[in-house]
């Protein structure tokens, strides 16, 4: 397992990190038990892991890696975590509710802290009353030591441009030792203006969603891709209509998903790829896709080619 630095947290994160989110929350949406998900999370850690990541607000995550982790040295791995309080589908500014979100966040995952603790998504309409009025109570929880760093995630589904994460890192790159945002083969965007900004800042990023939504799934692949076609964002003899990524499988790459995760690992930028499963194969073979974090420089080039000026979910 290859080891990044998190930015200026100077924390020593593995390249591949896990998640608890997206479609199967630590093995929740598919019915795991609490054995099977603990037995996922050492076999996480067994593989060299050290960093994972959970919100209040993705199901029983939390308290499911409380339970998974408990015995385990402390010292041993990293934690970060995210604070969202919604009314009516729009986030709540109110620094009390920050802090107790804070505290049963920690309740929940039986520790004393956390090492990146993050405001869960804003969107950039948000994002002002946010700084104002809530800011301040995070930097206070850090000085308490509840939480060793501070960052900020993207919600690029409903914002693929990212702009919350371009303006938290312009206009307030002090605050946020940690931008969590999507890159991909799909969506480059952070390339294009967040990639530098951090690098300056010494901002550390970690990369979701890699390989989300479409790229795993063939069919939907294809139909996104003639979409494109269709509406002239690539050439229409730019790739073949069925497996149009079938062509970066060979050598050490042994599907698209591995093609994606390489992608995603290939910037300087970026400390960690966070991948979500509730499988232990497909854990390690998320593994095994990073001990090369890159693709052949053409085929990546060519990637570009096609798909850097695209923003959008995919």
């Amino acid at each position: 397992m290859e080891y990044r630095t998190l930015g200026r947290t100077g924390f020593e994160v593995s390249l591949l990190s896990l998640g608890s989110g997206g479609a199967r929350a630590l093995g929740q949406s598919v019915g795991m038990s609490q054995g099977q998900q603990t037995a996922l999370v050492r076999r996480a850690l067994d593989l060299g892991i050290n960093f994972i990541d959970t919100s209040a607000i993705y199901g029983d995550s939390e308290l499911i890696l409380g339970r998974a982790l408990e015995g385990v040295p402390r010292d041993s791995y990293f934690l970060t975590t995210k604070w969202l309080a919604l009314k009516d589908g729009k986030s709540v500014p109110d620094p009390a509710l920050l802090a107790e979100g804070v505290n049963e966040s920690l309740k929940r995952l039986l520790t004393d802290y956390v090492d990146v603790m993050m405001f869960h998504g804003p969107l950039p309409d948000e994002y002002p009353e946010l700084i104002e009025r809530v800011a301040p109570t995070m930097v206070r929880l850090r000085e308490e030591g509840k939480v060793r760093a501070v960052g900020i995630s993207t919600r690029y589904a409903t914002d693929p441009a990212q702009v919350t994460g371009e303006r938290a890192l312009m206009e307030d790159p002090d605050l946020f030792d940690v931008v969590m945002l999507k890159y991909g083969m799909l969506n480059q965007h952070a390339a294009d203006e967040m990639f530098p900004l951090a690098i300056e800042h010494d901002v550390g990023v970690m990369n979701m969603a890699t390989i989300r939504d479409k790229l795993p799934d063939p069919a939907r692949l294809e139909q996104l891709i003639q979409e494109w076609k269709n509406g002239g964002k690539i050439a229409a003899d730019s790739l073949p209509a069925e497996d149009p990524l079938g062509w970066l499988v060979h050598d050490d790459v042994d599907s698209v998903i591995s093609a994606g995760y390489k992608f995603g690992a290939d910037h300087p930028a970026v400390s960690t790829v966070i991948t979500g499963t509730a499988s232990i194969e497909h854990l390690e073979s998320n593994v095994v896709a990073l001990e090369t974090p890159r693709l052949p420089a053409e085929d990546a080039q060519r990637i570009k080619d096609l798909f850097g000026s695209i923003v959008e979910y995919a």
